[in-house]
């Protein structure tokens, strides 16, 4: 299963969300795979902590060789990183990203990332893709390349009224390049129970028949914590209320895509 987080709003959870779910992933004993496609490199700092300042192949690598024809191109699991925990592995992401977009886009490499994790399949059971914070050629790379798409919910008014766009861009791209590709579903983050006004901007979403995902992801500051050692919260701490609502969200979502899975094979 390939998930894409995806928001063309900045500091919405994506990183945190990926990350997260993708721990608890390989902590079930999943061989799971993030890739940071976000040359701002949050997941990539996330899951390696201050090794992930040692010099490594990453995205912006695996990128340039599609740009220069050759035999000898290296495969795709040849930039993959181990990280510390156990089944957790992860594509560096650069800021040399940035440099690249422009030359990507007009060379037209746009499918290069789907054939890479097409490749990675066989080796991984979960691959989670994180997205910088617009509709550019990385994001739109991954939600060809991806089967479902998380998008990340802040309960915010201008978040709301961004919503309606993320969702339609979503449908352009599996009407014209990926029919595979759902929604997976809208994840509630940053949630504070006794605040009238999240309390009323899930409820309309949900009266509106979108798909907002259960639980909400509450508010807390062991989620910083866990971002300044480097530690997903469910090595962190495992017991915590957030980590729970991490883990039934993930189970939540594994459950939901076995139906598919079993249509697929009948």
């Amino acid at each position: 299963m390939r998930i894409v987080v995806f928001n063309q709003k900045g500091g919405v959870g994506k990183s945190t969300i990926t990350c997260n779910l993708a721990a608890i992933s390989a902590d079930q004993g999943l061989r799971t795979l993030v890739i940071d496609l976000d040359a701002q490199g949050n997941s990539t700092r996330y899951l390696l902590g201050d090794a992930a300042d040692a010099p490594r192949d990453t995205l912006a690598e695996f990128f340039d060789q599609t740009l220069k024809f050759s035999l000898r191109n290296k495969a795709a699991s040849e930039f993959v990183a181990e990280t510390r925990f156990d089944n957790l592995h992860v594509l560096p992401s650069s800021p040399l990203l940035d440099e690249m977009h422009s030359k990507l886009e007009s060379r037209y490499k746009i499918y290069k990332l789907r054939d890479a994790l097409a490749e990675l399949d066989g080796a991984y059971d979960r691959i989670y893709i994180d997205t910088p914070p617009a509709l550019n050629f990385y994001t739109r790379s991954a939600l060809i390349a991806a089967q479902g798409c998380l998008i990340p919910f802040d309960c915010d008014d201008f978040s709301r009224r961004a919503l309606y766009g993320l969702l339609e861009s979503v449908q352009e791209i599996q009407a014209d390049h990926n029919r595979d590709l759902a929604v997976a579903g809208i994840v509630v983050n940053q949630f504070q129970p006794r605040a009238k006004l999240p309390q009323r901007l899930v409820q309309e979403l949900i009266d509106e028949g979108l798909p907002v995902l259960s639980p909400y992801l509450s508010a807390s500051v062991r989620v910083k914590e866990s971002h300044d050692l480097a530690t997903p919260l469910v090595h962190l701490d495992p017991r915590h209320k957030l980590t729970q609502e991490y883990v039934e969200l993930h189970d939540a979502l594994a459950a939901s895509a076995q139906p598919s899975k079993a249509r697929r094979r009948a």
